[in-house]
């Protein structure tokens, strides 16, 4: 399981995402998706935790609460969609 984190600032680094992620257990990892045209974080991430238990903790806790000026959104993130064998673009 992973947990999606929505409505961060363009200020947040990783490290302060662990912070406040550390509250609740252990992190194993931090995605912080990048805009390559405009050369800052997306404002959301992907945080993955060491057990359900923390996961569904941290989610509990940390949706709706103010960080950083912005109320987060913090749920289960959803699966990635399969992506075709073809990779191909729509040709006829």
């Amino acid at each position: 399981m992973s947990i999606y984190v929505g409505n961060l600032s363009y200020e947040v680094v990783e490290d302060e995402l662990k912070q406040v992620f550390l509250e609740y257990g252990e992190v194993k990892s931090i995605y912080l998706p990048m805009d390559r045209e405009a050369g800052r974080i997306r404002g959301f991430a992907f945080v993955e935790m060491g057990s359900d238990a923390e996961e569904a903790t941290a989610i509990e806790s940390l949706d709706g609460a103010e960080w950083m000026g912005r109320s987060l959104r913090v749920n289960k993130a959803k699966p990635k969609p399969e992506r075709s064998a073809s990779g191909g673009g729509g040709r006829w």
